[in-house]
């Protein structure tokens, strides 16, 4: 990764982070206010303090400190320090149960209403989405046996509307996730419409680390493209090789090739093994061998030669779809995507505790600034759809019943609730101890697998 795109994908991590970071505490803070409960501190980032500054008519301070990884709100409370007599009905503390899990509820509350507000505003501008249009499934898979062809276009799967192939890998997920027989309604090249049935009962929650679709067969249909190449990655087998912007591959070992495709699928199937390559390059047939360089990919190893195709806008109104609603369909949409999404990561959660599904697909900082940077590569609308799913995440994940979290917090007040008094000092202490064992046991899993992603691809 060169200087300029490490720098890139760190800015995109910390913008994200630092904007996660800030509408978690605002609602704490703002929560506090509307109780009447003093701030001390609104503090972004944790350790040594790099800028401050004191505002508002209690003087609150807020500040930047050293590592971005979260933040807090500090209020007045009588088991921090001394609090003068003439405030104490301000202290956090001598609230009543009720105003004090409004507060520590407010945090994941004001992200899970980032989300919603970033989804409706995207829904509403238009988001550019691939179409839900399936392409030639792989034999004796369950899609091939249902009878699906290529070309033809989903438009529901079990009576649920489908717009986009994201819509598609969605509601496929979330069937899937109940082992649901899957009916998708499909509209095919000569607008006759059929119905097909997909077996969904032996399917492998393992596999849905990667792709929920491919193993059932469900395929994004590809145009055929002319195998004329668009751009050679620096430092690739292919730039190694002499391959050059605008060359026609004719032949692959002798073997004419006529489609993008078949570039691909041979490259892929031949890794270590040196290629003898005809091009035509201005006119001229130029003979080149190339060796495709050894990669990973949803756990395959593959050849990659470092090849893009040249980019067919013709193809982009073949293959791409604005999906865009009026305000008050957008806005129930984004209540419904946002509602959706944290179910789904609860479900997925127990069904890791559960053995059911690899911890494998828990993601630390390295895999998430990763994801930063190639959404805001992609383009704004990518950049804040990434953006709504983690705050989700983070919203989701403080609202856990775990000690030190704010959910662990809740847990305290419901029993305090039920019991007409405040857990002893003992249980808060043992509570907190196991809850920064399982935090430090959870990090370790996601900085694991960060490396692991790293060395493996």
């Amino acid at each position: 990764m060169t200087p300029e795109m490490f720098a890139w994908y760190a800015g995109a991590f910390i913008l994200a982070l630092g904007v996660l970071v800030v509408v978690h505490e605002l609602g704490h803070y703002l929560a506090a206010r509307a109780c009447n409960v003093k701030v001390l501190r609104f503090s972004v980032g944790f350790g040594k303090t790099i800028w401050s500054r004191c505002y508002g008519r209690d003087g609150t301070e807020w500040a930047i400190a050293l590592f971005p990884l979260g933040g807090y709100v500090k209020m007045l409370d009588e088991r921090e320090g001394e609090v003068p007599v003439d405030e104490l009905s301000r202290a956090f503390n001598r609230q009543p149960v009720g105003r004090r899990a409004f507060i520590v509820a407010a945090g994941p509350v004001a992200n899970l209403l980032l989300a919603v507000l970033l989804y409706w505003a995207l829904f509403m501008y238009g988001i550019t989405e691939l179409k839900p249009r399936l392409g030639t499934p792989p034999a004796s898979t369950p899609a091939a046996m249902a009878g699906i062809v290529e070309g033809g276009t989903v438009t529901a799967v079990n009576g649920e509307p489908i717009e986009s192939w994201q819509d598609l890998r969605w509601e496929v997920l979330r069937q899937v996730m109940d082992k649901q027989l899957l009916q998708l309604d499909v509209v095919g090249l000569g607008r006759e419409r059929t119905s097909h049935r997909i077996d969904s009962q032996s399917f492998n929650l393992e596999e849905m680390e990667k792709d929920p679709l491919r193993p059932l067969g469900l395929v994004l249909y590809r145009p055929r493209l002319p195998a004329v190449v668009g751009h050679v990655v620096s430092g690739s087998a292919a730039a190694m090789a002499g391959f050059q912007e605008g060359d026609r591959v004719l032949a692959i070992d002798d073997k004419p090739v006529t489609e993008w495709a078949e570039l691909s699928a041979t490259a892929r199937a031949s890794a270590g093994r040196e290629l003898a390559v005809v091009v035509e390059r201005n006119g001229t047939r130029i003979s080149l061998r190339a060796t495709p360089q050894l990669a990973e990919e949803g756990g395959k190893r593959l050849g990659r030669l470092g090849l893009m195709v040249r980019d067919d806008p013709s193809q982009h109104a073949e293959m791409m779809i604005v999906v865009r609603h009026g305000p008050l369909d957008a806005a129930g949409r984004a209540l419904t995507q946002t509602w959706d999404t944290a179910v789904l990561s609860l479900r997925m959660m127990g069904r890791m505790i559960t053995g059911e599904l690899s911890w494998k697909n828990l993601s630390g900082p390295v895999t998430i600034a990763d994801y930063a940077g190639q959404s805001a590569r992609m383009g704004p609308s990518y950049y804040l759809r990434f953006l709504a799913l983690i705050s989700i995440s983070l919203g989701v994940l403080n609202l856990l019943p775990v000690p030190v979290l704010d959910g662990g917090h809740l847990m305290y007040y419901l029993v305090e609730f039920i019991k007409g008094g405040p857990v002893s000092e003992r249980v808060l202490e043992i509570g907190q101890q196991i809850g920064l064992a399982l935090l430090a046991l959870l990090m370790a899993f996601a900085f694991y697998n960060d490396i692991n992603r790293l060395f493996t691809g």
